[in-house]
C-alpha cells in the first residue's frame, strides 16, 4: 500500500504550515516555495485541506492560511483523509455500490475492517506536529 503524490504532498504541506505555527499566514505560492510542490498542486492542496476543515484561510492584507487547530490534534490519517477519502485498504470497504464480482460470496470482506481499523489508528497515531519537528 501506498499513499498517491498527492496525500504525500498534502503531508509535506501541512508539515510545512505546522513550522509557522503561530507566525505569519502563509499562501500556495509561499508553500509552494518552501515545500517545492508545483504551485498548482500547492493551490489545489489548500482549497482542499481548508474544505475539510484542517487550514482556515483569510483574505486581504496580512490573509492567507494556517492551521485550523493545533498542529499535535491534527493526525497523518486526518490529512490523507481530507485529499483521498476515507481509508480503504479494498473498493468494499468504501461506502456506496462496487463492481467486485466476488463480494456477494466473500468470505474476506467482513475481516477486511480490521486491516483497514490498524493502519487508520497507525495514520492516527502520528501527528503533524511531530512531522514538523527537526530530526536529530
Amino acid at each position: 500500500m501506498r499513499l498517491s503524490s498527492f496525500a504525500d504532498y498534502a503531508v509535506v504541506l501541512m508539515s510545512a504550515a505546522a513550522r509557522h505555527c503561530g507566525g505569519v499566514r502563509m499562501n500556495a505560492t509561499t508553500l509552494s516555495a518552501e515545500t517545492g510542490i508545483p504551485l498548482p498542486t500547492a493551490q489545489k492542496l489548500v482549497s482542499r485541506l481548508s474544505a475539510a476543515g484542517l487550514l482556515e484561510s483569510s483574505r486581504g492584507t496580512g490573509g492567507g492560511v494556517r492551521l485550523s487547530r493545533p498542529p499535535a490534534t491534527i493526525t497523518l490519517a486526518d490529512v490523507v483523509e481530507a485529499v483521498e477519502g476515507p481509508i480503504a485498504m479494498t473498493a468494499c470497504n468504501e461506502l456506496g455500490a462496487h463492481d467486485c464480482n466476488l463480494e456477494t460470496d466473500c468470505r474476506i470482506r467482513p475481516h477486511m475492517n480490521v486491516a483497514n481499523e490498524a493502519i487508520r489508528s497507525a495514520l492516527a497515531g502520528v501527528t503533524i506536529a511531530s512531522l514538523s519537528r527537526e530530526m536529530a
